[in-house]
């Protein structure tokens, strides 16, 4: 069998994704690997022989894919928060990379280990393959032809030994950090559900007003003295059934539908009388309600405002979703390929409505590769230039910054002119998951083998414990610190912390909601620049 795999590379790195998924989805007291199974499986086929390996452009192509896709559909997200909290946090997230560096200069002191190996543990201790690269790039500009190999392989060591437990480690200090601050991710979700559109569960109730204070005042009244994020659907007065508009008069006993999170119907209740008897969104008699698909690109990156709907037909979009999550609908609402909007409306009017949107599904299954490859592309040659900074360092972006950049700034403009940048979310999704799973399973492989003969080895231990500390101990104090001192949402701080895609994976599932991915995204081109900044610094230190 191990002549067919090192026949067969492909037939390898599909196995190794196939037995990985499937480990990572067996649940123990709750928890599960998820994808990051996919790496370790690797590890161990690529164990069993010094001959198992897969070309390194599938690592590199799993990596940019994976960086450019989430790139793409978190850009709005990111720049939205860092407006929010973004410099606070950035300078947080580097004083912590700089307290790795120090735990990192503490474990060479105490293991007495080389200066290229401590370089290379912590590059492998936060899952930086850019880092690794930029190390090997110093140490070729500063070491004779003599030295050049020694401490090449030096630094690869601590790299490779040190990986595994940058993962595993950084999974293992959320654990115990969830468990010892005594998080409720529901809690918390229900609590950043009011400021960030994301995750949010979404349900209907009919009101019947009651509420003095309403009476005789319009929506737009309501909206100035009640600061609740609540979508207005169809108004029942006696016989007479309308939409809601800006300047829709509440009368005493109307009946009116409201749309919003749990939280944010529960007040609304409060603020406009009593639930009524009957709920109107059962009654299809003037109104009918349709989901429909977006998969017209005429529309895609326009806000629902924008399309003036209710100046040709009788309808109101109330939600959208895109992907497992609903959002509450506004003007401001960006729509993207892949969402199905919710719509009341006459059922005369949703011929036209349909031609608007498309509602073709078939379309959406179908990739732009114009705007994806040239995507792709700026992002590889972004990552191609090289940065100089005082000092005589130098640095570039790689496989995994330049992506992600030009992915976050498209995922904003969403689009240019005729060209789409994102994707429907479907795809995306796709393309994501391909990517990490390539990526996953091809350093796993590669790594396998290097990893088994330098654990056997006396210092092997030493590195790999060392790396160990160096992660847990890293992760438990941004997490307790960020947690208690910044007061950022925990959430956030497990997509800041993982910032390796199997870790996110890990914070997503023990979530189970998208919050990590906004820490995720904001501060991953920060910690990448980080990385390589301090990796470089670190080994100018320990060589004299």
């Amino acid at each position: 069998m191990i002549e067919a795999f090192q026949q067969n590379p492909l037939l390898l790195l599909f196995i190794v994704i196939a037995l990985g998924y499937w480990i990572g989805s067996i649940r123990i007291r709750g928890s599960k690997l998820g994808v990051a199974a996919v790496l370790f499986v690797g590890l161990g086929f690529g164990a069993l022989s010094p001959d198992l390996k897969v070309p390194e452009i599938i690592i590199f192509l799993g990596l940019s894919i994976f960086v450019y896709t989430v790139g793409l559909s978190s850009g709005p997200a990111f720049f939205d928060t860092f407006k929010k909290r973004g410099f606070k946090d950035v300078g947080f997230i580097l004083a912590m990379l700089v307290l790795s560096g120090v735990i990192a200069i503490g474990m060479h002191k105490l293991f007495d280990f080389e200066p290229a190996t401590t370089a290379g543990l912590f590059a492998g201790s936060s899952t930086n393959t850019p880092a690794l690269a930029a190390l090997l790039d110093v140490i070729q500009k500063t070491s004779s032809s003599q030295e050049l190999t020694e401490m090449s392989q030096q630094a690869v060591v601590g790299y490779s030994l040190s990986y595994p437990m940058g993962v595993l480690g950084v999974m293992i200090g959320i654990f115990l950090m969830q468990k010892v601050l005594k998080i409720n991710y529901v809690e918390e979700a229900n609590e950043l559900s009011s400021t960030y559109s994301i995750g949010e569960k979404l349900g209907s109730r009919t009101i019947q007003i009651t509420n003095p204070q309403i009476i005789g005042k319009t929506l737009r009244d309501f909206r100035r003295m009640n600061k609740l994020t609540l979508v207005f659907g169809r108004i029942k007065r006696g016989n007479t059934m309308s939409l809601c508009h800006y300047d829709t008069i509440f009368h005493e006993n109307d009946e009116v539908v409201i749309i919003g999170s749990k939280l944010a119907l529960e007040k609304g209740v409060e603020a406009l009388g009593k639930p009524a008897s009957v709920q109107l969104s059962y009654d299809r008699s003037v109104y009918d309600v349709r989901r429909i698909f977006i998969s017209n690109p005429k529309i895609a990156g326009e806000t629902i405002a924008s399309l003036n709907l209710p100046e040709k037909y009788a309808a109101l979009i109330t939600r959208v979703q895109r992907g497992d999550m609903d959002i509450l609908a506004n003007g401001e609402t960006v729509l993207e390929l892949g969402d199905r909007v919710l719509i009341v409306a006459k059922r005369e009017d949703l011929k036209g409505i349909y031609a608007i949107f498309g509602n073709s599904l078939e379309s959406l299954s179908q990739i732009n590769l114009l705007s994806f490859g040239l995507g792709m592309a700026l992002g590889l040659l972004l990552g191609m230039v090289t940065f100089s900074l005082p000092g005589g360092l130098d640095f570039n972006l790689g496989f995994a910054g330049g992506p992600l950049i030009v992915a976050l700034i498209l995922g904003q403009l969403r689009k240019t002119g005729p060209i789409v940048w994102t994707p429907a979310y479907s795809a995306n999704l796709t393309l994501r998951q391909i990517g990490l799973t390539f990526l996953l399973a091809g350093i796993g492989i590669r790594s396998g083998r290097t990893f088994l003969e330098t654990i056997q080895q006396g210092e092997g231990g030493y590195v790999f414990l060392a790396g160990a500390i160096i992660t847990i101990s890293t992760t438990l104090i941004t997490l307790l610190i960020g947690f208690k001192l910044m007061r950022i949402p925990f959430s956030f701080l497990t997509g800041m912390v993982g910032s390796q895609p199997a870790v996110l994976d890990y914070a997503l599932e023990q979530s189970q909601n998208k919050y990590p991915m906004i820490g995720y995204t904001m501060m991953l081109p920060i910690l990448l620049i980080g990385k390589i900044l301090v990796v470089q610094v670190l080994f100018a230190l320990l060589l004299r």
